[in-house]
């Protein structure tokens, strides 16, 4: 079967459109004819060399359609399913599934090997082997995945809306509630309101924070974050620091979850140095895996039993946390139309991501 998809032929290389052919579903695989796909970070990561695939890769890991077919052993999803694709699979019985860590599941040492987990593709075109970023790759018009990489959600919810469900959404939401831990009365900083970050806002005002502080440079975001559950936005992390100084009385943030698009030793440090005794610095954001990002006196951190944690996916149960976020939404109690700021045609890719660089976006998402 053909297909229209944006693909990354090496780092520093723009996206580009091919046709390729992709594969019917083998056994516990489905068929996927994708109705929207999200615009996240993660796939710039691909062109700026923050994260180094098996090149050629079709883009792309939030994605949300309609299963058209399934492969031999598949029995928990039937065609006609509305289904949102997760960045992480989880197959429910490796050590990490089975001991509740589903964000950690062993199938993710294939993610940005972009192959499936017998090693072989499942896009095809001029003779080449084409990978599929998180086993998934969104940015095309069908997708053949494997069926632990997708969640059944209910079939009145708008895919188009959906879509962001499948990674934005329950990793900010995660990285506050989850991997931080944020509770009634809780001081949280949240650095940078992205896809993600927003979404670490919403989370933080939901679980009943006493204020939520978000450090972003651009306007438009920290507008929107006040929007949706902060209490106070700062372009500048000091002055942020400061205001967070006075409104605890000295005593410093409980959580300061990192968020920005590329992690560096600045915003760890500044999200450090906020954080009270106790505190627990959450990095969500990513950077290359060999640059070094994290520096901090190690004395601070004995002497104020302060914690540093890092989160995949925010913690989140995939087949689990998808669908409880949805409701969430359905009944009001989540607020992810706001998110969407743009849509755009799949041979808009490159202008959606500009969009993103120059940040006149909290969340685009293609609809095919």
């Amino acid at each position: 079967m053909k297909t229209r998809a944006a693909v990354v032929e090496e780092g520093g290389k723009a996206f580009e459109i091919r046709e390729l052919d992709v594969d019917e579903p083998r056994v516990g695989e489905v068929h996927v004819k994708f109705v929207a796909s999200g615009l996240c970070h993660s796939d710039l990561h691909l062109i700026d060399g923050d994260i180094v695939p098996r090149f050629p890769i079709v883009a792309g890991h939030e994605g949300a359609g309609i299963i058209e077919s399934v492969g031999p052993g598949v029995t928990r999803l039937a065609p006609g399913d509305h289904v949102v694709c997760s960045f992480i699979p989880s197959c429910g019985t490796c050590r990490y599934c089975a001991t509740g860590h589903q964000n950690l599941c062993d199938l993710g040492a294939h993610l940005m090997k972009g192959e499936f987990a017998d090693g072989t593709f499942r896009y095809h075109g001029e003779g080449r082997d084409y990978g599929s970023l998180s086993m998934i790759g969104a940015f095309s018009e069908r997708a053949t995945l494997s069926q632990h990489s997708v969640v059944k959600v209910d079939d009145w919810l708008p895919l188009e809306v959906a879509a962001i469900v499948g990674c934005a959404v329950p990793t900010g939401w995660g990285s506050a509630i989850n991997t931080g831990g944020v509770r009634v009365g809780d001081t949280v900083v949240v650095y940078g309101i992205g896809g993600i970050g927003i979404n670490a806002i919403q989370a933080s005002a939901y679980a009943g924070a006493k204020f939520v502080v978000a450090v972003d440079p651009v306007e438009f975001k920290r507008e929107t974050a006040l929007k949706l559950g902060a209490t106070h936005a700062f372009a500048d992390p000091a002055e942020a620091a400061a205001k967070v100084n006075e409104l605890t009385w000295g005593q410093g943030a409980d959580q300061a979850i990192v968020t920005v698009g590329v992690v560096d030793e600045e915003v760890v440090r500044n999200a450090f140095d906020i954080t009270g005794k106790t505190g627990t610095l959450v990095i969500t954001g990513q950077s290359h895996p060999e640059k070094v990002t994290i520096q901090i006196p190690s004395a601070l951190l004995v002497r104020n039993e302060k914690v540093i944690r890092g989160s995949q996916f925010g913690s989140s149960n995939p087949q689990y946390d998808i669908v409880k976020l949805l409701r969430l939404y359905d009944n009001g109690q989540l607020k992810l139309d706001e998110l969407i700021t743009k849509k755009y045609t799949l041979d808009q890719i490159n202008e959606g991501y500009q969009d993103m660089r120059d940040g006149t976006i909290i969340r685009g998402v293609i609809v095919h």
